[in-house]
């Protein structure tokens, strides 16, 4: 799916929110500048989130108190996921990891969903989403 623009980019991340449970690990992968924190802002405001959301890419974990609660982490500068307590959140939260690496470990193919986004020009960001397996997708569109 070609996301054209920041709002495309937005309502499919609500869209996405609505799929998601706790104890599920989003996986978001793309190049620095993808949309991946902007992805995550359209899924926190679906679920009642007013507040600022910024990449986490210097406090590494943010946890916003929703229900359920949910963490968005960046692995970029990070040698395992362990350090910073991932495994305490698996089962509780809903989990949004930039930069997703050393995961294979800790989180189960059952809760794992992968999303790329890839920039194309001139048309704006090519958007995939691979759910758990057992688990299927509508159209984001």
């Amino acid at each position: 799916m070609i996301l054209p623009d920041e709002a495309a980019t937005l309502a499919v991340g609500a869209k996405l929110s609505a799929l998601l449970e706790a104890g599920d690990v989003v996986e978001l992968n793309g190049p620095l500048g993808a949309g991946k924190t902007t992805l995550v802002r359209g899924i926190l405001q679906a679920r009642g989130w007013a507040g600022a959301v910024r990449s986490p890419s210097f406090n590494l974990l943010s946890v916003y108190d929703l229900e359920p609660p949910v963490a968005h982490l960046d692995l970029y500068r990070i040698e395992s996921p362990e350090g910073i307590g991932l495994e305490d959140l698996l089962d509780t939260h809903i989990v949004l990891i930039e930069w997703p690496k050393g995961l294979d470990e800790l989180v189960d193919e059952e809760s794992r969903w992968r999303v790329e986004i890839v920039p194309v020009e001139p048309e704006g960001r090519e958007l995939r989403v691979t759910p758990p397996p057992g688990r299927t997708i509508p159209a984001l569109s």
